[in-house]
């Protein structure tokens, strides 16, 4: 292989992280998730569990733990035990990154904490995954993802137009973010220590996660001189030609024609009289009439079936997708042909790949979760 080439995916080449070991002692969803990432990206990830039954989500929810802790190993260790927690110490010295997410103090009770653990093993990349971080006046406080996002600021923009705020989206936004960031800081690390020879202790606190997300939104609240939460609700929540709506046939197109130029071609397409006029042309004016534009946009689709609508739609090339349920994602022609599915028997809901192709990133390498305390170290 000549300089400057990358193998092709599906190649011999080793998985990206084939060479890093994780020590987990997360449990449920976010430090989890982020774990999982690592596997599917190669690394050797160790789960520290505690008995008798091992994490909760086992028990809560079996069939979230498979999805999250698919190749990694499963180690059965009683922290309070001086003896198991020797055993673990000397798995840490062996290790490259160490998670963890107890409330802050936790990990310290154990003799564990990063201070002590990181003065003996000073490459080691040590990720603290809490709710609100390792210090602050709400940092032991307990929580959930909505209590995080309500005190980023994202639950206060979230809802419907006119009403209170409400946890509308259908994912856990600041667990799989924290997770997400977790991730980027970790490779960023490990690639640092390449250079410095030293790990490092990453903070990792979901509010502060979502709060990051919120960047956008500032920017566009100041930049519009919309400082009270109302200006702030209509801004974000109040758009023209954008939004789900619901065709004749009972299902849902989503269309989203915000610039100039896609709202032309929608006028085009569809419909839209009296909207469709030069008053309109231009987005500050449309902003002020989104809801009845949007209520002409409604009308209009509840004339046609969804098919002959998005088939219409396309044409113009205006951004437009159907609502895809769940249990239709497998078979959407979309994911299908980019085989972004695990081949799971007699699975109707399969899990999907990692999302990225990577040299040595090989699909279907994890197999199932793992045994209680499988381990072998």
């Amino acid at each position: 292989m000549t300089a400057g080439t990358v193998p092709a995916v599906g190649s011999t080449a080793p998985p990206p992280l084939a060479d890093i070991t994780v020590i987990d002692f997360s449990e449920l969803l976010p430090g989890p998730f982020f774990t999982q990432n690592l596997a599917e990206l190669g690394a050797r990830v160790i789960k520290i569990e505690r008995p008798p039954g091992g994490d909760n989500l086992r028990r809560m929810g079996p069939g979230l733990f498979d999805a999250l802790h698919r190749g990694k190993q499963s180690l059965l260790v009683d922290l309070k035990d001086e003896a198991q927690r020797a055993r673990v110490r000397a798995l840490i010295g062996q290790a490259d990154v160490l998670v963890e997410s107890y409330r802050p103090g936790v990990m310290a009770r154990l003799g564990l904490d990063a201070a002590r653990v990181r003065a003996k093993f000073p490459r080691l990349i040590y990720v603290s995954l809490s709710g609100y971080g390792q210090q602050g006046p709400w940092a032991d406080l307990p929580g959930h993802d909505i209590n995080y996002l309500a005190a980023a600021g994202v639950l206060a923009v979230s809802g419907t137009p006119g009403g209170g705020p409400a946890q509308s989206f259908g994912l856990p936004l600041a667990d799989l973010c924290s997770a997400m960031y977790a991730l980027s800081s970790t490779l960023a690390a490990l690639y640092q220590r390449q250079h410095t020879g030293a790990g490092q202790h990453l903070d990792v606190a979901l509010a502060d996660c979502a709060l990051h997300w919120m960047n956008p939104r500032l920017a566009a609240y100041r930049e519009a001189g919309a400082h009270t939460l109302a200006e702030q609700r209509q801004a974000t929540l109040v758009k023209p030609a954008y939004g789900a709506f619901a065709c004749r046939d009972g299902r849902h197109l989503s269309i989203a024609a915000l610039e100039d130029h896609f709202w032309a071609r929608l006028c085009q397409a569809l419909d839209l009289a009296p909207y469709a006029t030069a008053a309109l042309r231009q987005m500050p004016a449309r902003k002020a009439m989104a809801g009845a534009i949007n209520a002409r946009i409604a009308e209009v689709l509840a004339e046609r079936d969804l098919n002959e609508v998005f088939a219409l739609l396309q044409k113009h090339d205006i951004p437009a997708a159907p609502v895809i349920g769940p249990s239709e994602l497998a078979a959407l022609p979309q994911f299908a042909q980019r085989d972004k599915f695990e081949a799971e028997a007699g699975q109707s809901l399969p899990l999907a790949r990692y999302p990225v192709a990577m040299a040595g990133v090989r699909p279907g390498r994890l197999g199932v979760a793992p045994v209680l305390g499988n381990a072998r170290t």
